[in-house]
């Protein structure tokens, strides 16, 4: 088996979990990470990165409502099989869209222990893993588009619901790693649960070209994103992850993007991984854009598909 480079996570998969079934890891075309020495990671639940040794995270979203949880194991045979450690974000509400919560029966159910169960269900069910583990819980939480019924909360209600849910899992055992994971926008600091609570920092970078050339008026390199969100986060003092990673545009922008996310970073030393989105969007892009297809190789559009926005 091959061992994987020393994890980005302190001691720190298959996909989603959706409706009690693992999705099949059917690799529609094989992909490769980008290349570089960055410790590299994937949510990848169609498998394109099955057979790629250069992959050392395995990405897992799990909605805490209705997981599966035999189908965890599996995901954590899965990751040993390759050497992986996992990356694990659990999201605070179902993924079945007519049956979601608002954001105040959330609130009131994290505390009155309405999840409890099902938090201390997942986190014992990954104390059993032989991988590495990390926990990240309600990512994004400084969002302003709307996607997550737990963005911008009252920071204070944010920070005892993190904390909440990590006393819980630190209950089950002690040998997980928490990430904290803002998407890095200004407000990114109201949101820290403190260092007691947090291990390793998560943010997200996401290329569109066709939007950056029309709303933003000039394409944005993957160093145009990241390094602002880095400088903010770097007031933490801790190790810092791209949780998610995802671009799309023409020939050209995605190989600027893919000789750039793993190599050449001397200027990110707190820097310890990404972790590529090796799916479909799930929530429309602003201004009209639709659901970009994040996956390799679609993420590399044609001349016409690249000037049509598509």
């Amino acid at each position: 088996m091959t061992q994987p480079k020393q994890s980005p996570m302190h001691r720190g998969v298959l996909g989603a979990v959706v409706g009690g079934a693992a999705l099949a890891v059917l690799p529609l075309v094989a992909a490769a990470a980008p290349p570089g020495d960055l410790p590299f990671g994937a949510y990848d639940p169609t498998g394109g990165f099955s057979d790629d040794p250069d992959v050392q995270i395995e990405h897992l979203f799990l909605p805490w409502e209705d997981i599966f949880l035999p189908s965890l194991l599996e995901a954590d045979a899965y990751a040993q099989e390759r050497g992986r450690s996992v990356l694990v974000t659990i999201e605070p509400w179902t993924w079945s869209r007519s049956e979601r919560n608002t954001a105040t029966a959330l609130i009131e159910g994290i505390f009155d222990g309405s999840y409890d169960s099902n938090l201390r269900a997942i986190c014992g069910t990954l104390a059993d893993f032989d991988s590495p583990v990390t926990i990240r819980w309600a990512q994004e939480m400084d969002d302003t588009s709307g996607q997550f019924i737990w963005a911008q909360w009252r920071p204070e209600t944010y920070i005892a619901a993190y904390q909440r849910v990590v006393d819980i899992c630190r209950e089950t055992s002690d040998r997980f790693d928490f990430m904290w994971s803002p998407l890095g926008f200004e407000t990114l600091a109201e949101f820290y649960p403190g260092d007691d609570y947090v291990d390793v920092i998560g943010l997200s970078v996401f290329g569109l070209q066709a939007w950056e050339q029309e709303i933003l008026g000039a394409e944005q390199s993957f160093h145009d994103i990241f390094k602002p969100r880095y400088e903010r986060a770097l007031q933490f003092d801790l190790p810092i992850v791209v949780a998610e990673l995802g671009y799309v545009g023409d020939a050209d922008y995605v190989a600027d993007w893919n000789e750039t996310v793993r190599q050449d970073l001397e200027d990110y030393p707190e820097l310890q991984a990404v972790v590529y989105f090796n799916q479909k969007e799930v929530y429309p892009w602003p201004d009209g854009y639709g659901l970009p297809d994040w996956r390799f190789p679609q993420n590399t559009l044609g001349e016409v598909q690249a000037a049509l926005g598509e």
